[in-house]
């Protein structure tokens, strides 16, 4: 049976944020009833993106190939990422887009 649920997520700063802990509880309910079937998720922002990142698993071994712990793991890769949205979207562009004021909380 499909079921769509709007949701809203913790105002957050600029960077990259795990938020996985913060959706699951609120559609664990719709996907306790679909034993099968596609997650959808949208974001109504123009500023936010989610992506959907690999090797990070907090239940899983708490070392990698690399040495570095889960969370230390997760660490370096937001620092990578922010690294490189910093570079491709600077917060120094001419934005025209500003009508909805500054994107940091």
């Amino acid at each position: 049976m499909p079921w769509q649920k709007t949701i809203t997520l913790l105002q957050r700063s600029k960077g990259c944020h795990l938020v996985t802990d913060e959706i699951l509880p609120q559609i664990s309910e719709g996907l306790r009833q679909t034993p099968i079937g596609i997650l959808h998720l949208f974001i109504q922002h123009t500023s936010a993106a989610l992506t959907v990142n690999e090797n990070y698993d907090p239940g899983g071994s708490t070392r990698r190939s690399n040495g570095y712990h889960t969370n230390g793991y997760f660490k370096i890769l937001v620092r990578d990422m922010s690294m490189a949205l910093d570079r491709i979207v600077p917060e120094s562009m001419p934005w025209l887009h500003t009508d909805e004021g500054p994107d940091d909380s």
